[in-house]
């Protein structure tokens, strides 16, 4: 059954979150000769390992040729892709020795990648060296995730390898998050300047670890047999499960109940900060090692926790598994829930099919449906800067609530003021949130009328048309957007082709 955390046992569990928190993994692929050598020979306990999964699969320990073998997906990494956060989880890996927390809801096994036998080997908690060739096993029943993979890779023919890691390593993404909850819960006021002077420090310190790892996997494969061609070895990075904007959800539950406890600006400072230089961490570490690379740092904008849809699970507390309640209680916390997963399984299906080398998944209208763009979805990011006055179209105050103002600021080269325009929807989207767009209030085409941030709904009121430098209402060709003094907000104006209607 689920429970909702009280404040007591809240209280009592996040002190021991940062060891529950276990990270997420990333996967790439180096570039290799495009020739199959013959499998190197495994150790005899891998062997060992081998041989019996054979027998289930084919009914005899024989090693069989590539083309004569089921083709297969693996997922490594950590908690972020083993299925931590969902709820159900593989016999075994919930306690009480093994807290790997693998769920038969993860997205390994959901996509619609054609395969025979799909393989979760992630493990909650891991760390690049528990990936890694000669690295070290988490728990005495696991191998060490590089070891499985060269088990799995000899039984079946491997069409994807799936990696995300590196949240556990120099980030320690857990124990951060445990602390700016703990702050929150005992009043000692936000974590961000604490943490944020050394932040691009962590995820400089991370990438290298992140792409030995890379390069290691596919060295397993290389010793399997394959070449580069056989299979896609892809690193996806990680989505931010928080986000200062919950008061927008019609249900809003609360902090506490909702599990979205935390001071707002903090929640801000992960989505607008912490987690997109971590993303491009991961994103340099894949392109260092030409592996194929999958930007989820927007995919759960609109979906973090305590929204209406959200696609992550809040802090949580199990007080029955184990009992009395320890750091694996609270494990689950600020991880992808069921739905959470199920966005990635779609965003690696429509990578696959695409065939991209690198790409960004998002939900760019708020329909629950993730949509796949080739590139990291920040590159189509850039300032609108006014023709007439010189300064930027501003998210007043860098947020993102529903009626924000949009308006000129002097240019601070900041995300909220960068803007990005879809030629496909006519969508004019803030870079702070996937989900907030431009919008004309209650559609009301007047000259003077100032525009705001809105949940992005795909509604008329929310389209514009590109006219060279300049934007006007797709239902009002009349008017143009228009920033008519250097901070003065952006209104409807009648069009007359004016610098103050032009951005450069």
């Amino acid at each position: 059954m689920t429970r909702r955390p009280t404040l007591r046992c809240t209280l009592a569990a996040v002190a021991a979150l940062a060891a529950a928190l276990g990270g997420m993994t990333a996967t790439g692929s180096a570039a290799q000769a495009q020739t199959r050598t013959a499998a190197s020979p495994l150790t005899p306990e891998l062997e060992r390992i081998r041989a019996a999964e054979a027998v289930k699969l084919y009914g005899d320990a024989a090693e069989r040729p590539l083309g004569e073998r089921k083709t297969s997906l693996v997922s490594l990494g950590d908690s972020e892709i083993s299925g931590e956060g969902v709820g159900t989880y593989e016999p075994g890996t919930n306690g009480p020795v093994n807290w790997c927390h693998r769920s038969p809801d993860a997205a390994i096994h959901r996509t619609t990648i054609p395969a025979d036998v799909t393989y979760n080997v992630a493990c909650s908690g891991a760390a690049t060296y528990n990936i890694r060739t000669g690295g070290s096993k988490q728990y005495a029943d696991e191998l060490v995730q590089g070891d499985n993979l060269a088990v799995k890779a000899r039984n079946t023919r491997v069409k994807l390898v799936l990696l995300v890691a590196g949240a556990n390593d120099d980030l320690q993404f857990g124990p951060v998050m445990t602390d700016c909850v703990t702050r929150y819960l005992t009043l000692q006021g936000t974590c961000e300047p604490k943490y944020a002077p050394g932040w691009q420090a962590r995820v400089d310190g991370l990438v290298p670890k992140v792409e030995q790892t890379v390069k290691d996997l596919r060295a397993v494969m290389t010793g399997a047999g394959y070449a580069d061609s056989d299979y896609r070895l892809v690193v996806m990075g990680y989505p931010s499960p928080i986000g200062p904007d919950f008061e927008d959800n019609p249900d809003y539950p609360g902090k506490l109940a909702g599990g979205c406890l935390g001071y707002t600006s903090d929640a801000a400072w992960g989505r607008n900060t912490a987690v997109p230089a971590f993303e491009r961490g991961m994103r340099e570490a894949a392109r260092r090692t030409g592996a194929t690379y999958l930007d989820n740092s927007r995919l759960f904008h609109g979906h973090e926790v305590c929204t209406d849809d959200t696609w992550a699970r809040g802090l949580y507390v199990d007080v029955t598994n184990p009992f009395p309640p320890d750091e694996n209680s609270v494990r689950q916390s600020f991880h992808p829930n069921r739905r959470g997963h199920g966005a990635f399984a779609s965003c690696l299906s429509q990578l696959y099919a695409a065939g991209y080398r690198e790409a960004g998944c998002a939900d760019p209208a708020s329909t629950g449906t993730p949509v796949l763009r080739e590139g990291a979805w920040d590159d189509s990011f850039r300032p609108l800067k006014s023709g007439a006055t010189g300064t930027c179209v501003d998210a007043y105050g860098a947020a993102s609530r529903n009626g924000t103002e949009v308006g000129g600021w002097d240019c601070t080269g900041n995300r909220n003021q960068e803007w990005s325009y879809d030629t496909a929807t006519g969508a004019l989207r803030t870079a702070l949130s996937h989900d907030r767009c431009v919008d004309v209030p209650e559609g009301k085409y007047v000259a003077g009328a100032a525009v705001v941030l809105w949940n992005c709904h795909g509604g008329g009121n929310q389209k514009f048309v590109r006219n060279g430098s300049g934007f006007r209402p797709a239902a009002a060709d009349g008017l143009c957007l228009t920033l008519s003094s250097a901070k003065d907000p952006v209104r409807l104006q009648k069009c007359d082709g004016s610098a103050s209607q032009r951005f450069a």
